[in-house]
């Protein structure tokens, strides 16, 4: 058994090499980016390569040449339920509809006079989002008419970039006020008004959709839960000062009495349904104290979760103490080699 690695300084490249060498895993380091990857991995039974929506390369064709392994019988990690969806909200919306998961309602319109009959009708407050985007990046809340047809009139005709230069500014300023980022971030925030990122110009204008969600009123934080394979872990983001937004804000809840049963049986109940390896699934709360989820990833920060207190088992059991999220990852792999031979 061989599993093909794309390594990376960060993301979960480097814990996934540390497991295999504490384990005894054979692997190999591979580059994704070359030509012939292809024949590089041919002496392997698996590829595991943590690919980012924020790289310009890796949007390209990640998706493409992971789910064309998998066709070819590689296991790979993320597979296609797994990733397919990730970092495509409005991919997400007609998937979590459609296994019956408790989304928060969201609306789509790909019709300019659809979308202006919509919002005729529909009340305000509105969160608008692009597809894509992490950590906060390209949402917005909507709070009048007026507001969401200036955003459907450029929805439908210039469109949007990837790249939102006052957006990404207050996120800067933001990390520096709360001590988590030097100034010089801030100078390069300012610098990116007369040059955009790579990223933007290899994605191009996001136009000809529309997408939106109900704003949920009196949610003074979110919750986070990540499953992989029959385990669960969880955290709770506060919202950040005079926002409405949880995602990125740095202030962060730990301990297991931030979390109900509920919640965590939901997560488990949504990846099964969707066949996940490895999801993190972000709720909010109705009025009625119900759990809604907002959005799916496979991806995220693993550091923000090295100080959370234990993690569920599927039958609910609490596991307290320090565990090893991306080691569960590869020990997944390995259990899906083992179980084709």
């Amino acid at each position: 058994m061989k599993i093909a690695i794309h390594q990376k300084d960060s993301g979960f490249s480097p814990k996934w090499i540390d497991y295999c060498k504490k384990k005894h895993i054979e692997y190999k380091i591979v580059n994704c980016y070359s030509n012939d990857i292809i024949d590089n991995l041919e002496d392997c039974d698996a590829l595991m390569w943590h690919f980012s929506q924020a790289s310009s390369k890796d949007i390209l064709f990640a998706k493409q040449l992971l789910f064309s392994l998998e066709t070819a019988g590689k296991v790979v990690f993320p597979d296609f339920q797994t990733a397919w969806h990730f970092d495509d909200k409005v991919g997400q919306k007609y998937l979590l509809e459609s296994v019956g998961a408790p989304l928060v309602p969201s609306y789509v319109f790909y019709d300019r006079q659809d979308a202006l009959r919509w919002v005729g009708k529909t009340d305000f407050p509105k969160v608008f989002k692009l597809r894509g985007g992490a950590g906060s990046a390209n949402v917005r809340i909507v709070k009048n008419r007026a507001d969401a047809r200036k955003l459907v009139s450029k929805a439908f005709g210039r469109g949007f970039s990837q790249y939102d230069k006052w957006g990404s500014l207050k996120e800067r300023w933001y990390k520096y006020r709360k001590g988590r980022s030097g100034l010089w971030d801030v100078i390069k925030g300012v610098l990116r008004f007369g040059r955009t990122t790579e990223l933007a110009r290899v994605a191009g204008r996001e136009r000809g959709y529309i997408y939106f969600q109900e704003f949920i009123p009196d949610n003074d934080f979110d919750i986070r839960v990540v499953v992989i394979d029959g385990k669960a872990f969880a955290i709770k983001r506060m919202v950040r000062e005079g926002d409405f937004r949880a995602s990125g804000s740095g202030s962060i809840l730990y301990e297991k009495k931030h979390f109900d049963d509920e919640t965590i049986r939901l997560a488990f109940e949504v990846a099964g349904k969707i066949k996940s390896r490895c999801m993190a699934v972000d709720f909010v709360y109705s009025e009625d104290g119900s759990p809604r989820v907002v959005e799916v990833s496979y991806g995220f920060v693993k550091e923000a979760y090295y100080d959370c207190a234990g993690y569920w088992t599927t039958d609910m059991t609490w596991h307290e103490g320090p565990f090893d999220a991306p080691g569960w990852m590869v020990e997944n792999v390995v259990k899906e080699i083992e179980g084709r031979k």
